[in-house]
């Protein structure tokens, strides 16, 4: 008898890999935050592209010749999307706290599933979404930067725009080559920001190790692990994990940068994880659905 143990650890064990990422991502950000007064954000953000640029581009070692003219174009919209996403999301973290700013970039992807869904019900979620945002600025945190939320909302158009443009980088570029050229892009264009704003500071021994620090926790090791769960893991199952990334980061913020989670703010937050992951789990199955209805009855 063929044991099915294996096969059945194999989504817990995917999924673990998908968490352990997130807490990467997550910890990379408030490793990122304790930089903000030596380098300030653009500086974060400079270091951060700089090397996960490099690291991207040793490993891929993309092929720069044999593309169209509409291939460039669209790589270059995907690393000034990148670039941005980044740029604003950090802006926001140096005015906000991490599980705060996380939330509301959160919206951003959530808001964009809810569209491309065009079912009603779907809006349901993004109310319930809307209803944590509002809640998270009443409950313990009254003193949210009205400046630091635009630059998180901001944040969240640009992750959607990233999204997108992924989507259309990867149809025309092999492998991860079209994100490792596109994270150039990005670092080309953030760094001269970044040294105006940091000067000779950016290039402090302990200041570029902790970059290297925040970029591989924040890209390289993510983006490994996601790749090795995505083997194993549904799509959708790897989407619902992905909308614990606000819980995930309001847990980091308060064990590494202390900043307070309040009993009212963490039931907010975790509105709009429910919210996310609802999202995620309704467009399955209306797409497994629409899917049944197409197959022709024999």
């Amino acid at each position: 008898m063929t044991s099915t143990r294996p096969a059945s650890r194999a989504p817990l064990g995917a999924a673990g890999l998908v968490l352990a990422g997130l807490f990467c991502q997550e910890l990379g950000a408030s490793f990122a935050v304790l930089l903000f007064p030596t380098v300030g954000a653009l500086g974060m953000v400079a270091l951060r592209l700089v090397f996960s640029a490099i690291v991207l581009l040793l490993i891929c070692r993309p092929r720069l010749r044999a593309h169209s003219r509409r291939d460039w174009l669209t790589v270059t919209g995907f690393g000034l999307t990148l670039a941005a996403m980044n740029v604003l999301f950090y802006e926001a973290l140096a005015r906000l706290p991490l599980g705060a700013a996380v939330t509301i970039e959160v919206l951003g992807p959530l808001l964009l599933s809810v569209i491309v869904s065009r079912r009603a019900a779907s809006w349901l979620w993004a109310v319930l979404a809307f209803v944590g945002v509002a809640l998270l600025s009443r409950g313990g945190l009254e003193e949210l930067d009205p400046v630091g939320v635009a630059f998180a909302a901001g944040a969240g158009v640009a992750w959607a725009g990233y999204i997108l443009m992924s989507a259309r980088t990867g149809a025309r570029f092999p492998k991860l080559d079209g994100l490792a050229i596109a994270m150039a892009i990005g670092a080309i264009v953030t760094l001269p920001f970044g040294l105006a704003t940091s000067g000779s500071a950016l290039f402090s021994p302990a200041v570029l190790l902790l970059g290297l620090a925040v970029a591989l926790l924040s890209s390289a090791i993510p983006y490994a692990l996601e790749l090795l769960a995505l083997r194993r893991l549904a799509a959708a199952s790897f989407s619902i994990l992905m909308s614990l990334a606000p819980a995930i980061a309001a847990i980091a913020g308060a064990l590494v940068l202390g900043q307070e989670l309040t009993l009212i703010s963490g039931f907010a937050i975790l509105l709009v994880v429910a919210a996310s992951a609802g999202a995620v789990r309704s467009a399955s199955l209306h797409a497994r659905r629409q899917a049944d209805q197409a197959v022709p009855v024999p």
